[in-house]
């Protein structure tokens, strides 16, 4: 199994317990609302949103790839962390066997947000991958994030 790992950092205006809830606690209702270009749904599979649950995320038609599960690891409200696992998709395409993702989450000098979203893709076998491979999908990823941020600056009290 190869391991590919790719670190971002992106900072939004949203002071930080605001964006943890929006990017995070909400995000199984929030996402679908503000990006159903992108996700049509979120349904939990097993367990309510709590660690050890698994959620099933369906994608737009036309977003690239149809669906994901994830397990989530754990989410730490007072260190403002959260970890899960996507266990299954068809963006896998026989080439990953999993994709881990680690978002911290911490105060900005201007009262906003840094988030630090590690990534790690964990491929079958000996087969390598290469960022470009996987650049579209952060992409996608990037541009959900971003409506999620636009929609809650615009409504205060969302």
């Amino acid at each position: 199994m190869g391991v590919f790992r790719h670190e971002m950092e992106v900072t939004t205006p949203l002071p930080t317990g605001r964006a943890f809830k929006g990017f995070v606690l909400e995000s199984d209702t929030l996402f679908p609302k503000v990006a159903p270009y992108a996700i049509k749904g979120v349904e939990y599979l097993e367990g309510n949103g709590g660690p050890g649950s698994i959620r099933k995320v369906t994608f737009a038609d036309g977003w690239g790839f149809d669906y994901l599960k994830e397990k989530i690891d754990d989410i730490d409200q007072d260190n403002l962390s959260y970890t899960y696992t996507v266990i299954e998709s068809d963006l896998f395409k026989n080439i990953l066997e999993k994709i881990c993702y680690e978002t911290k989450f911490a105060a900005a000098p201007n009262g906003g947000t840094n988030i630090k979203i590690t990534t790690k893709f964990y491929s079958l076998g000996d087969i390598e991958i290469k960022e470009e491979a996987i650049k579209d999908s952060l992409e996608k990823r990037a541009r959900v994030f971003k409506a999620v941020e636009e929609y809650l600056l615009a409504n205060p009290d969302a």
